[in-house]
């Protein structure tokens, strides 16, 4: 009997243990079984629907690949079918070519990093759309990661550079659209960086170069341009493929034990380096369509390893030595379509079968069906000496004009100085005397009329306000789909939009006679968008159209605002929604802000913007519920609109606004300091925003 309870007691031992190593093997497979969801259980996975164990033990096929470690994933591998070859790509889901605009890459991010063993990540052809999260940094185990093939777009987010174990970044064959972050140095132990086929623009980032550890570098068929660093330094890199940028540089310094550099199609001038003669172990260099000139150096052509030499379609010129020597490996060589002369070299007639040679389209003395005549080559000397010295007397006489022009500016500006500092001693002299008694000192109201433009606008470096294309709204708001839109109020229509680095705006139509003037429109919508204020929505740019089908006589006029989320103050007084309603002390804190803001309008800037028709639905409320006034300034563009509609005639409106905002600058400053104004908007707008009684009874 003593045996038989020992016997039970181990059973029991033995089960509380396997126990937890069970539940680790469903956790892993249900996260399996949600990463599945999130890509809308493409057709590779459907081996998993009868499939009933752990998903560890699942046998690789060619497209899918789990592979574990102690029951913890990984490695996760699989290739879809949904190639990303579409030139029309906007950003938006496309049925059948991308996940459906339900899918949130973000949700499948944050489901990949409950994977913390993880190690491996290959998601490709998958047709997984968006901008690449920032959280993908928290896959901190990760040593490759491929996303190759898919429709994400944006910037490739710097904090990529925080996985500091990755060994392989690949996301070839994508939209991303920004610059090549500027450090990933941080990870020190990458060896293959491969960005092919996206629309990556600016410079080649000089962080790369101290990245000692890199072998393989692809960033061909991007829009890189400016100037390629040296690469000597990266004493492991074996292939180079830069094809298809726009750099625009002398050709660099290479490392000694490159293998492949590809360089083709690019805008890289200057002379080929004698350095390139050298490299002991390059197999594979291709020049081919750049601005190359002189004469390719004779130890190119007997390098020990190579076997392909493209120097086609440049301006190489010159003759090549009589005696030169091939290496024994060299099987292919194009030199063809350039300025070269002279003797074709023995060891480049097509007399052997081993090797290929294309050299038509030069001047050289061989084959002449093929060849340009000498003059050809001559006059391109002779067009590019006379260029360079073109060039000289343009720089030249530039500078001088350029000096000229500056004396002249320092002198009109000198001037204009002097001028103005009389000027502002004659009004503030005025203002004292017609001012001797109203409670401010005089000497004050005097500065005060003559604050400096940074101080008057409050917008030092503030961006000028831009001028989108009709076409770039179109596309933001598909098209002004009824999808997009947010509502409809006397300003006018609003829509809501993401521009194409994924930035979310709302824009907001306006419908305006063509009598009304588009300067002064665009001094307003000028002066409105260098308002910057942490309570006003910031007016980003607009867009005038004069293409209003059903009313010939008016312009469409679209203005494009800070997109803010949570909605506007209305919405969050109406007991309809009564987790919506706010607090007594929320609605305090947003009447405080919107004083700020209303105080801001009046006395921050000159000339003050009034009459701004204050209602809760211009008052909206980001994701923290910080209030930010919106439409400010609209209610002036809109009666002058309805003055001309009534009377057909719009010769002062831009001086009457003038004169109004000085008016009541002067009289607001007159009548009250900036405290007792801070206090008045207060009390007016805790009458005027607090509407319904029925509000107060969620009010704590």
């Amino acid at each position: 009997m003593g045996y038989f309870y020992l016997f039970v007691l181990t059973l029991f031992s033995w089960s509380y243990f396997i126990r937890p190593t069970h539940g680790l093997q469903t956790y892993h497979t249900q996260l399996l079984l949600q990463i599945r969801m999130h890509l809308e259980y493409p057709s590779q996975l459907q081996i998993l629907d009868n499939y009933n164990g752990d998903l560890c033990n699942l046998s690789a096929t060619g497209d899918v690949m789990i592979s574990c470690q102690d029951n913890f994933v990984t490695e996760l591998k699989i290739r879809g079918d949904k190639l990303a070859n579409i030139s029309g790509f906007n950003g938006y889901a496309i049925p059948n070519k991308t996940l459906s605009e339900t899918f949130s890459i973000d949700s499948l991010v944050t489901t990949l990093t409950r994977l913390t063993s993880l190690r491996v990540l290959s998601l490709v052809s998958l047709g997984i759309w968006g901008p690449l999260p920032d959280k993908i940094h928290r896959l901190y185990s990760l040593e490759l990661l491929d996303l190759s093939s898919n429709f994400m777009f944006g910037s490739i987010p710097p904090q990529i550079s925080r996985m500091v174990k990755l060994q392989t970044l690949t996301l070839d064959g994508n939209y991303f659209n920004d610059t090549i972050p500027d450090t990933l140095d941080s990870i020190s132990n990458l060896t293959v960086l491969s960005l092919r086929g996206n629309r990556l623009e600016g410079q080649f980032p000089s962080s790369i170069c101290r990245i000692s550890s890199l072998t393989d570098i692809a960033l061909c068929h991007n829009k890189l341009s400016g100037e390629l660093p040296d690469l000597s330094s990266l004493t492991r890199l074996r292939v180079l493929d830069l094809r298809e940028n726009q750099l625009d540089s002398k050709l660099p310094g290479m490392p000694q034990g490159l293998v492949t550099a590809l360089l083709a199609k690019n805008l890289f001038s200057g002379e080929i380096p004698g350095q390139f003669g050298k490299l002991s172990h390059l197999q594979h260099l291709d020049l081919s369509f750049n601005h190359l000139s002189g004469t390719p150096p004779s130890a190119l052509f007997d390098l020990p390893s190579t076997t392909y030499l493209n120097l086609a379609s440049n301006m190489l010129s010159g003759s090549l030595p009589e005696h030169l020597t091939c290496g024994s490996k060299l099987g292919f060589v194009d030199i063809s379509s350039n300025k070269l002369s002279g003797e074709l070299p023995s060891c480049l007639d097509n007399i052997s079968d081993k090797r290929v040679v294309k050299f038509g389209g030069n001047c050289l003395s061989i084959d002449r069906q093929q060849q340009h005549q000498a003059s050809h080559c001559k006059e391109a000397n002779t067009r590019k000496s006379r260029r360079e010295i073109a060039v000289l007397i343009a720089i030249i006489v530039g500078s001088v004009l350029l000096l000229v022009l500056l004396a002249f500016g320092v002198y009109i500006l000198s001037r204009r100085c002097c001028r103005r500092r009389t000027f502002e001693t004659h009004i503030r002299q005025k203002v004292v005397q017609d001012n001797p008694t109203n409670g401010v000192s005089p000497e004050v109201l005097a500065n005060a009329r003559f604050i400096s433009e940074v101080v008057k606008l409050g917008t030092q470096g503030a961006p000028v306000c831009r001028l989108f294309p009709l076409e770039e709204l179109k596309e933001a708001t598909n098209n002004f789909d009824s999808s997009m839109f947010m509502g409809e109020s006397s300003t006018g229509k609003l829509y809501k939009g993401r521009l194409e680095n994924g930035t979310y705006v709302a824009i907001r139509s306006l419908t305006l006679l063509k009598k009304y003037s588009i300067q002064n429109l665009k001094v307003r919508l000028e002066f409105f968008s260098k308002l910057h204020h942490p309570h006003l929505v910031g007016l980003l740019g607009h867009c005038i159209d004069g293409g209003v089908q059903d009313d010939p006589s008016a312009n469409k006029v679209f203005l494009v605002y800070d997109y803010v989320p949570n909605g506007n103050y209305h919405m969050h007084l109406s007991e309809n929604c009564p987790e919506k309603v706010l607090k007594w002390s929320d609605r305090l804190a947003i009447l405080i802000d919107v004083a700020k803001a209303v105080h801001f309008l009046h006395t921050g800037v000159i000339p003050g913007v009034f009459n701004n028709r204050l209602k809760t639905n211009n008052i909206l409320l980001d994701e923290h519920r910080i209030a930010k006034l919106s439409d400010y300034g609209m209610s002036i563009i809109m009666e002058e609109n309805e003055k001309l509609e009534a009377k057909g005639d719009g010769l002062k409106s831009s001086s009457h606004f003038l004169s109004h905002c000085r008016n009541c600058c002067t009289t607001s400053i007159r009548t009250c300091t900036p405290h007792q104004q801070l206090r008045r908007y207060c009390y007016h707008l805790n009458h005027s925003l607090i509407q319904l009684p029925s509000t107060f009874k969620h009010i704590l």
